[in-house]
């Protein structure tokens, strides 16, 4: 099956769609949405620039994207694919695809925040070169988060 990768911004129809689904995936597995509140005003849907949605014939199957953190930072987020698109290397593709945007908007360095209780996405960023950092903020001051970061080849 071919895929279509597709730039957008977080205004996106399909990526608020994805990260409402997100929020829910979260939530749950921590136990509720009370136990990330103080994960959810660093991940709002609007503030993500650059937004890749990949989609399956017509159907959206998967997102992912970045934004300016600092410097020469920029920060991955929402990384999602649906569950039945698992295991075709979609993820893999959409990271490779943001690190060249980051290089192409001049960011040396890509970081990013996931959960030790989602070992396939640690897999996933270990696997790809990602290397474990101290927490950065605001994710220093959170219980349960886990750091990454990858310097960008030019």
């Amino acid at each position: 099956m071919a895929f279509r990768f597709e730039w957008t911004d977080g205004n996106s129809e399909d990526f608020v769609h994805f990260y409402r689904i997100t929020e829910n995936y979260y939530s749950a597995i921590v136990g509720g949405e009370d136990k990330r509140k103080g994960f959810i005003p660093y991940n709002l849907s609007s503030v993500i620039e650059d937004v890749l949605i990949v989609h399956a014939g017509e159907k959206s199957v998967a997102c992912a994207g970045i934004k300016a953190y600092s410097g020469g930072d920029a920060e991955i987020k929402r990384v999602w694919v649906e569950p039945e698109y698992r295991k075709k290397h979609i993820a893999s593709q959409m990271m490779s695809l943001l690190e060249d945007r980051a290089r192409e908007r001049g960011f040396s360095r890509l970081i990013l925040q996931t959960r030790e209780i989602m070992p396939d996405a640690v897999g996933l960023y270990t696997k790809l070169g990602y290397h474990r950092i101290e927490n950065y903020p605001p994710y220093d001051k959170l219980d349960g988060a886990v750091c990454f970061a990858k310097e960008l080849e030019p």
